[in-house]
């Protein structure tokens, strides 16, 4: 799938959606970007076997994986290096086998040295989660 780039630096857009082909973590769950704007990043995977916890529901530590990457790359889409600090996820509801999975992530403030942002997590039509984060900056992205 190709990503749409809703406004941000090409070269930045290039290296974000490369370096997200290439993040081993991203490959193992086959998290793969959708879009990606000024402060916002849509991220998506398709629920599979694997992605099963031991009751047969999807892992709700996929859920908080696409949440982070999705808020995580929202930061990035500013050209910043953030890492996560803090992360909560309230689980609204579950994704059944097959289905695809948005996470939709933006940042809801960027200061000197904390992030704040949000996440929506889709499954269709069904709000299965909702999650924020903050996120220490550790500087300028590096990409030309």
């Amino acid at each position: 799938m190709n990503a749409i780039n809703d406004g941000i630096d090409d070269i930045l857009f290039q290296y974000i959606q490369n370096s997200i082909r290439e993040t081993p973590y991203y490959q193992t769950l086959s998290i793969a970007l959708s879009r990606i704007g000024l402060g916002t990043a849509e991220v998506t995977v398709t629920s599979r076997a694997e992605h099963t916890n031991p009751l047969g529901l999807i892992h709700g530590g996929l859920i908080m994986s696409l949440a982070d990457a999705a808020m995580g790359n929202a930061v990035r889409s500013l050209g910043i290096r953030g890492v996560t600090v803090d992360c909560s996820t309230a689980f609204l509801s579950s994704a059944a086998l097959g289905d695809l999975i948005i996470a939709r992530g933006r940042v809801l403030k960027s200061g000197k040295s904390l992030i704040f942002a949000h996440a929506e997590i889709w499954a269709g039509e069904k709000l299965i989660a909702d999650s924020k984060a903050t996120f220490a900056n550790t500087g300028i992205i590096s990409y030309q």
